[in-house]
């Protein structure tokens, strides 16, 4: 596949309805929900964003609205990204089928693990110190299973095994444009 003067190629992709930027958070989701409405009821849905990461939950919601439309209307939808997909930017990603995401030359993607940051204050009877414990290795334990739930809808259709994501998140992924494309996790670039 050509990188270079592919943009013909694809030209829905010239003007994306729904244009996302920055760290993705409630912001962020405002402005997604707000341009969701405010695009043409017919026809493929274009969706392009530009982000450095942020919340992963936001990022989860957005792909999910993307994946309810369409299921419930038959749809297209297509993903384009620009300059930087990291963190909740890849998450977001991953709510499109591999075949309908598309990078711009010079993009890269950064995948990598959710973090946790947190401290466990244990005071008290000790009978009542284990539930505490027991409480964060259920939040810790829940919050793998949804990671690897978003790493596996990230490498559906690609040739990335899940063991390869899972290899490579912990220490931060950056994925060129070019490589993405090779590996399968996006259709081409533009």
């Amino acid at each position: 596949m050509n990188s270079t003067g592919n943009a013909s190629n694809y030209p829905l992709l010239a003007s994306p309805h729904v244009q996302l930027y920055g760290t993705v958070d409630e912001a962020m989701y405002a402005s997604f929900k707000d341009q969701v409405a405010a695009a043409p009821p017919d026809g493929p849905l274009i969706f392009s964003i530009t982000t450095l990461g942020g919340d992963p939950e936001m990022a989860r919601a957005m792909g999910d609205t993307v994946r309810l439309l369409r299921e419930y209307t038959g749809r297209e939808t297509l993903f384009l990204g620009k300059v930087a997909v990291y963190s909740a930017g890849a998450t977001f990603m991953s709510a499109f089928p591999a075949d309908k995401r598309f990078l711009t030359r010079g993009t890269r993607l950064m995948i990598h693990e959710r973090l946790m940051n947190s401290t466990i204050q244990l005071s008290g009877p000790l009978n009542t110190l284990a539930p505490v414990l027991l409480a964060k290795l259920n939040e810790i334990e829940d919050s793998i299973r949804i990671q690897d739930e978003g790493f596996a809808a990230l490498v559906e259709g690609s040739q990335v095994t899940l063991e390869t994501l899972k290899a490579k998140a912990p220490s931060n992924w950056y994925i060129e444009a070019e490589e993405a494309r090779d590996l399968g996790l996006v259709l081409d670039l533009i």
